[in-house]
């Protein structure tokens, strides 16, 4: 009887787009046509996104589980989003944006992802009331920052460090209005606010860019920081629904 060989099962993940659009010129319809599906992106998540009331934006890594310091804090800040009466909004992952997604829609808050088409790791959480998902990174930043008025920086990896970076640029060069940007976790981020400085000892940024951001461990801080600032600057307004734009609730 001939004998089976059984093989260890590789996970199963996502092809990822071939993204040739940054392979350098292409034809000129190419390029329309890549530009047109950009538009469509942005649209989708402007309709969906535009009565998200205003926001505060939760970064973090997608990799902590619902058992982790970080998990359980991510949660918290959604609760207290949610007590403001402001809308949470995350990349829509696990980890981290999970948390904070689910501290809010456990607690009565709205809840809102912009989620990315990836071979790994992402996956929609179940606690949105609403969600987005975009090809592009580029496009998914820009809506995760048009609609915040704050921005909550939690641990994690490449893809935070780049959210986070980008948001404080858009703040340094006056891009956008100096929002709160919450660098959260003093052991885990200490080593970057070492960077931080030799920078600022190394002339490449100011004293002041160091003022952009609160660096804290504590929840009740970071969120007593955030309202002072939206409670002095913005009174909230609902937006009318246009039935002739298809706008549903």
């Amino acid at each position: 009887m001939a004998s089976t060989v059984h093989k260890k099962q590789e996970p199963q993940l996502i092809h990822p787009k071939h993204h040739v659009y940054l392979e350098g010129p292409k034809s000129r319809g190419y390029e329309l046509a890549f530009a047109w599906r950009v538009f469509k992106q942005f649209i989708k998540g402007f309709r969906i996104l535009h009565f998200a009331g205003p926001s505060i934006t939760v970064f973090g890594s997608a990799r902590f589980g619902e058992d982790h310091l970080y998990y359980q804090q991510a949660r918290e800040f959604g609760k207290r989003i949610a007590e403001m009466g402001l809308t949470t909004l995350t990349g829509g992952g696990p980890g981290i944006m999970e948390a904070a997604n689910r501290g809010a829609f456990e607690n009565g808050g709205q809840s809102f992802g912009c989620n990315i088409v990836l071979p790994f790791e992402q996956k929609e959480n179940p606690y949105l009331h609403r969600s987005v998902t975009f090809e592009h990174f580029f496009v998914r930043k820009v809506l995760l920052v048009k609609y915040s008025y704050a921005f909550v920086i939690m641990p994690g990896g490449f893809g935070t460090m780049d959210e986070l970076f980008e948001t404080l640029t858009l703040v340094q060069t006056k891009t956008i209005t100096r929002f709160p940007v919450i660098l959260f976790g003093k052991d885990y981020y200490q080593p970057l606010l070492d960077v931080f400085k030799k920078m600022e000892d190394d002339g490449t940024i100011s004293a002041e860019d160091l003022d952009l951001l609160l660096f804290t461990d504590d929840v009740d801080e970071a969120m007593a920081h955030i309202q002072r600032y939206i409670r002095s600057n913005y009174q909230v307004k609902p937006r009318r629904r246009l039935w002739w734009l298809f706008e549903k609730r």
